[in-house]
């Protein structure tokens, strides 16, 4: 699990920032971008993929992660040798005729179907009927369904651990594996695909309206987009208070000081608020056993602020800012996002917690 932490020592995280807190550019700039998904589209050999997650160990791992510094460690997936011009799978959609990429695009069916689709229980829809999929936060995994089915797809993410989206739509695929000139453009199929998201799909981060595969043209049709009303809260904690695209920005307290103690930012896994609170457990733990040589005032961990970081709607990972105080919501949830250069950084999925048995309320600055 990669992660950043702001300061080696959480004894020391501390900033004595003369602006209000805001996004922690020493922690953005310190992380790699998060290598973009490509779902397959070609030469699928099976007809699901998932991504095994599970949230207590990703927890544990977090907590490790504080208290001592850990390793990041890499894995590299071996490429299958090809088959040349070998069939795929047939979908279970229909295909236009003429069998043509703008065909495809201009099929009434496909958009009908997207309009009229349902929301499932337990969802709300983000997008309808878009010509992309999503590149959202924390891929899941992705299923072929007989059916344009909305149900069979929140059904199929409730069954996986971490999924919080996904993302339905018709997907225009060779019928061969165009990796030779002698079928450098086949025939189509047209694939209906689930895909599972452990971060909000957005039209945002809508970004993928296909690709070309030798001469044949994949394209994107009936798109639709689904978010999990969902979020469990973490054991020892506040229920989780949601702050929408809003990031606390914490000014000084009553005694000018600040009460905003470091960031971890992860970017692998899907977004997870109890990664948040175990390290919010952890950095308390280490204050407590590790205090001031100085007598001074031991600053813990008791409530936090998470969300999806976006850097020109690319996910950046998952923002995670550890307070000793809380503050009140939405008051000092005022940070919408910011501009770097000519970047600009957003912010979504944004929610708060404290500890249920220390969190105390910062006391309020003095009006100017």
């Amino acid at each position: 699990m990669r992660s950043f932490a702001v300061a080696a020592a959480f004894a020391a995280l501390a900033v004595a920032n003369p602006l209000p807190q805001e996004i922690d550019w020493a922690a953005v700039d310190a992380l790699a971008p998060i290598p973009t998904v490509t779902i397959p589209i070609v030469d699928i050999s099976a007809q699901a993929s998932t991504v095994a997650y599970e949230p207590s160990a990703a927890a544990t791992s977090v907590a490790a992660e504080v208290k001592a510094s850990g390793v990041d460690t890499t894995t590299g997936l071996k490429a299958r040798a090809a088959v040349t011009c070998k069939p795929q799978p047939t979908g279970a959609g229909k295909v236009p005729s003429p069998d043509t990429p703008d065909a495809f695009l201009a099929f009434s069916e496909f958009s009908d179907t997207a309009q009229s689709a349902s929301t499932p229980a337990g969802y709300y829809n983000t997008f309808t009927d878009l010509k992309a999929s999503n590149n959202a936060y924390g891929y899941m995994g992705y299923t072929v369904l007989s059916e344009y089915s909305t149900t069979t797809c929140a059904s199929k993410c409730d069954a996986i651990s971490g999924c919080a989206a996904f993302n339905i739509y018709f997907e225009r695929d060779p019928t061969l594996n165009p990796n030779d000139a002698s079928c450098n453009n086949p025939a189509s199929t047209t694939n209906i695909k689930c895909v599972f998201w452990g971060g909000p799909v957005t039209t945002g981060n809508a970004k993928n309206a296909g690709q070309w595969r030798r001469d044949f043209h994949v394209v994107i049709a009936g798109s639709n987009g689904y978010v999990s009303n969902k979020i469990v809260t973490p054991p020892g904690y506040t229920d989780p208070i949601p702050l929408g695209n809003a990031a606390v920005n914490a000014p000084f307290d009553c005694q000018g000081k600040d009460t905003y103690l470091g960031v971890r930012i992860f970017q692998t896994g899907p977004f997870d608020i109890s990664k948040c609170a175990a390290a919010c457990t952890a950095q308390a733990d280490y204050a407590r056993a590790h205090p001031p040589a100085n007598g001074g005032e031991v600053k813990t961990c008791s409530w936090f602020n998470t969300y999806v970081l976006l850097k020109d709607n690319v996910a950046v990972g998952q923002y995670c800012a550890l307070y000793k105080n809380s503050w009140e919501v939405p008051k000092y949830a005022t940070n919408y996002g910011q501009y770097r250069g000519q970047s600009k950084y957003t912010i979504e999925n944004s929610f708060v917690s404290g500890n249920g048995t220390s969190v105390t309320p910062a006391c309020q600055p003095q009006k100017a």
